[in-house]
């Protein structure tokens, strides 16, 4: 069933230039990407349901798989599948231009701040090092380190102070999600802060903080009096 095929009102292009994107649901401007639904529902009828299984959460849309879509919905093929994931990074990227206006880390709080937009829907770990000037203005974009499985990631430390020395850096903080949810560190954590921690002190670098992330908390090593 097409769009065009609603009745005129119902039509949500027709209904986002009369009355503007506010007033369309995420449904509604969801089906205005993919054009069309299937034999059975229409293009909002099929977002309606996509989103329902989600809970409701455009997060937990964008947190699917090319193959979660087509394979479970009729009407989603991979054209219309990475539309719709398409959109969904390009909101996580304004959020994260958004963050990126805050360009000082003076806190532990400052540094959640920063990375939450950039981490918060992700469903395996990832890390990332943040350079700092001397007056802990930020030297740049996150710099990814690594990307790693549900549980874990590997992280290379020599490539954390190769990009330090790159950007002329004063100082290093790093951070890393659990998309568990906990926020405790693991033993493998408190190794890698060590193992960080040192090699900054070599390089006359100073690591003001190894965060972990998770969405509405993080566990902060300076906070917690360990760097």
């Amino acid at each position: 069933m097409n769009i065009k095929d609603l009745p005129l009102d119902e039509r949500p292009r027709e209904r986002m230039i009369e009355q503007g994107a506010s007033a369309l649901s995420p449904a509604e401007l969801l089906a205005i990407l993919i054009g069309s639904g299937n034999s059975d529902e229409s293009a909002v009828q099929l977002m309606q349901r996509v989103l329902a299984d989600c809970g409701g959460s455009l997060k937990a849309l964008g947190r699917l798989s090319l193959s979660d879509l087509t394979k479970n919905y009729k009407g989603l093929g991979p054209a219309k599948a990475v539309t719709i994931l398409a959109a969904c990074e390009l909101g996580r990227r304004r959020m994260m231009e958004v963050a990126a206006e805050k360009r000082y880390v003076k806190s532990s709080l400052d540094l959640y701040q920063i990375m939450l937009p950039l981490m918060r829907d992700l469903g395996h770990e990832e890390s990332y090092a943040l350079y700092l000037r001397a007056d802990s203005s930020l030297e740049g974009q996150p710099f990814i380190i690594s990307k790693g499985g549900i549980s874990s990631t590997q992280v290379d430390v020599r490539l954390v102070l190769r990009e330090a020395l790159i950007r002329q850096a004063s100082a290093v903080a790093f951070v890393h999600n659990h998309p568990s949810g906990n926020t405790r560190p693991s033993r493998d954590d408190d190794q890698l802060t060590e193992r960080l921690d040192k090699a900054c002190k070599v390089m006359s670098l100073r690591l003001i903080d190894h965060l972990i992330l998770v969405d509405g908390a993080y566990y902060s090593y300076r906070e917690q009096g360990k760097v």
